[in-house]
């Protein structure tokens, strides 16, 4: 059922905001090593998932195949400049969207969880599949960002 997916992603809005808005200002502006993401660049590129995914689930939601381009993460976050915003306006940003994402998941017909979706040069996927594989993303995403111990694996990282 979509309603198990749009709940899912409620849960993890929830469930990560109180730990997202206790980072200070100056903690989501320091690089997780060499080479990585700041917290603001790490939450900016789940901005980003979230524009592109959004096009996609709206899209496949609304016909029975969808092919869309996949898009250069890295270049995003630089154009958008997230390690120069305020790390509040990111994270109220991030859980606008996502609540909006949540709306729309929500009235997906559950006939279209099947549709086939081709992102980039990847093997064709469902609808179903992708809206999950979006959340175990955005799950991974923070897990890194927070600097857990215990990061959830997403296997195309």
């Amino acid at each position: 059922m979509t309603a198990d997916l749009a709940r899912a992603l409620v849960q993890t809005i929830e469930r990560e905001l109180p730990h997202l808005r206790a980072l200070t200002d100056a903690q989501a502006s320091v690089p997780r090593g060499e080479g990585k993401w700041r917290p603001k660049e790490e939450l900016g590129h789940l901005i980003d998932s979230a524009t592109n995914n959004h096009v996609r689930f709206a899209a496949a939601s609304l016909s029975p195949k969808f092919r869309g381009s996949g898009y250069a993460q890295d270049d995003w976050v630089r154009l958008h400049g997230y390690s120069t915003m305020q790390w509040a306006s990111i994270v109220d940003f991030w859980s606008g969207y996502n609540r909006l994402l949540v709306r729309l998941i929500e009235r997906i017909p559950e006939s279209q969880m099947q549709a086939q979706v081709i992102v980039g040069a990847n093997e064709p996927v469902t609808l179903r599949f992708l809206i999950d594989d979006y959340i175990l993303h955005m799950q991974h995403h923070i897990d890194l960002l927070l600097r857990r111990e215990n990061v959830t694996q997403y296997p195309r990282a």
